[in-house]
C-alpha cells in the first residue's frame, strides 16, 4: 500500500457494495470499518431519509460534508461513503489526499436488482429508479474517476473475491 496512505476510502453509486465489502476488506486488513451514512444517522439519531424529507438533499449533504472531514483524518479505517459523498469538491479533496480511494464500479442492472426492495434510499423513491441511477451516473461517474487509485468491479465475483482483489492491489503498491 502506498506509504501515505493508511487509510482505504471506497467510493461508488448506490447499490455498488461499499458497506458489505468494506465489512469484508476492514476484516482482512484487521482495520476499523465505517460506514459514513451509518455515522451521520448515528450523528441526528434519526435515518437518512428522514434527513433527506426534512432537510433536503441540501442538509444532508451539510452533514455528510462535516462527517467526511472528520474520518479521513483519522488513521487506519477502511470508510464506505454514501454514493453523493463526491459531489462536494471538499469530500474529493478529503478522500483523494488521506488515504487509497477505491471506486467500485457496478452496472445499472446491478445496482437495479440490489437496492430494489430498499425503501430508504430516498433518491430511488421515484417513478422510473432505472432513470434515476442512469442520471446519476452520468454526473458523477467523472467525479469517481477523478480522485480513484483504484477502480474494481462488483458485478462479478463473491463480495470474499472483491475484497481480497482489493486487498491484492493495495499490497502491490
Amino acid at each position: 500500500m502506498k506509504t501515505n496512505k493508511r487509510n482505504i476510502f471506497l467510493i461508488g453509486p448506490m447499490g455498488a457494495g461499499k458497506t458489505t465489502i468494506g465489512k469484508q476488506l476492514a476484516a482482512m486488513l484487521k482495520m476499523e470499518f465505517i460506514d459514513a451514512d451509518q455515522e451521520i444517522e448515528e450523528r441526528a439519531g434519526v435515518a437518512v431519509d428522514w434527513i433527506f424529507e426534512v432537510e433536503g438533499e441540501d442538509g444532508f449533504r451539510r452533514r455528510e460534508l462535516k462527517v467526511i472531514d472528520e474520518l479521513t483524518q483519522r488513521q487506519g479505517i477502511v470508510l464506505a461513503t454514501g454514493g453523493g459523498a463526491i459531489l462536494a469538491r471538499e469530500n474529493r479533496t478529503a478522500l483523494a489526499g488521506r488515504g487509497a480511494v477505491v471506486f467500485l464500479e457496478t452496472s445499472i442492472e446491478q445496482q437495479l436488482e440490489r437496492t430494489r426492495r430498499d425503501k430508504r434510499r430516498p433518491l430511488l423513491q421515484t417513478d422510473d429508479p432505472k432513470e434515476t441511477l442512469e442520471s446519476l451516473a452520468r454526473h458523477r461517474d467523472t467525479l469517481y474517476r477523478e480522485i480513484a487509485d483504484y477502480v474494481v468491479s462488483t458485478d462479478r465475483g463473491s463480495v470474499k473475491a472483491v475484497a481480497k482483489d482489493i486487498c491484492d492491489m493495495l499490497q502491490g503498491d
